[in-house]
């Protein structure tokens, strides 16, 4: 008998719409470097999650890769530049292109009003 592992990637198909998104943000610009362009966006639990698009590091491996499912290490802030909003993590800057239908931009709104000065980051370790 073969020892076998079965894999399921989660990925999506990216929309007509969400590349005219990707393509607008594109063509603004940002203050900063861009690592990625999120499209169907929420954020739980201080993580931005939604499908990738143009990731710096996306490698040989499939990591990172367009349509992919992301989960971003923990949001320090969200900011609006020009027409799109940006999620700075530590090392990386999200352009998010579009929100997740029913739930994304409240819960970027509920993520504004909870981080309101507050910096409580997930801890690396679990007791």
């Amino acid at each position: 008998m073969l020892n076998t592992i079965d894999v399921n990637l989660h990925g999506k198909r990216h929309t007509d719409f969400d590349l005219a998104r990707i393509l607008k943000a594109q063509a603004q610009g940002f203050e900063k470097p861009i690592t990625a362009y999120l499209c169907g966006v929420s954020i739980k639990a201080r993580a931005g999650i939604g499908v990738v698009f143009g990731h710096k590091r996306k490698d040989q491996y499939g990591r990172f890769g367009d349509g992919h499912l992301i989960r971003t290490s923990d949001v320090i802030k969200a900011e609006r530049e020009g027409r799109f909003w940006v999620l700075t993590t530590v090392n990386s800057r999200y352009v998010l292109a579009t929100f997740q239908r029913g739930n994304g931009r409240a819960s970027l709104r509920e993520f504004q009003r909870l981080a309101a000065g507050l910096h409580h980051f997930t801890p690396w370790a679990l007791q």
